[in-house]
C-alpha cells in the first residue's frame, strides 16, 4: 500500500495501476464499474485524474489486513486526496481490496472504492 501511495504522489499511474492484478477478472467499483487488467485500470485513473492538480497528494490510513484463504486476503482502510481548488479539491472515502498473491507479489484482484 505504501508503494502504491508512493507510486501516485510522484504522479506515476503506470507504477500505481501495476499493483493490480493483469487478469480480464479484476475489477474496480467506484462510480464506475471497471473490468480487465492493468490497462483497463489504468484507463480508468488517467479519465478521473487527468492532470496532477486533479491526482493531488494521496494518504491511506486506518489499513486492516485480514487473511481470508492461502494467498487470498482482504484489505480495509481510508484513503484521502489533498488537492488544490483548481485539482478539484479535498476529498476521501474508504475501500475494500481483494489481493491475490501472486509469483510478482501481493495484486488487487478487486478493489470497491466510495468517496
Amino acid at each position: 500500500m505504501k508503494d502504491s501511495e508512493t507510486a501516485w504522489n510522484r504522479g506515476d499511474l503506470v507504477a500505481f495501476a501495476s499493483y493490480y492484478e493483469d487478469s480480464p477478472d479484476t475489477t474496480f467499483i467506484g462510480r464506475e464499474v471497471v473490468r480487465g487488467g492493468t490497462k483497463a485500470i489504468l484507463d480508468r485513473y488517467r479519465r478521473a485524474y487527468p492532470t496532477r492538480d486533479a491526482m493531488g497528494t494521496l494518504a491511506f490510513s486506518e489499513i486492516a489486513v485480514r487473511p481470508l484463504a492461502q494467498g487470498v486476503a482482504l484489505a480495509t482502510g481510508r484513503f484521502a486526496l489533498k488537492r488544490t481548488a483548481e485539482g478539484g479539491g479535498d476529498t476521501s472515502g474508504r475501500f475494500t481490496l481483494i489481493l491475490r498473491q501472486t509469483s510478482s507479489g501481493w495484486k488487487i484482484i478487486h478493489d470497491h472504492t466510495s468517496s
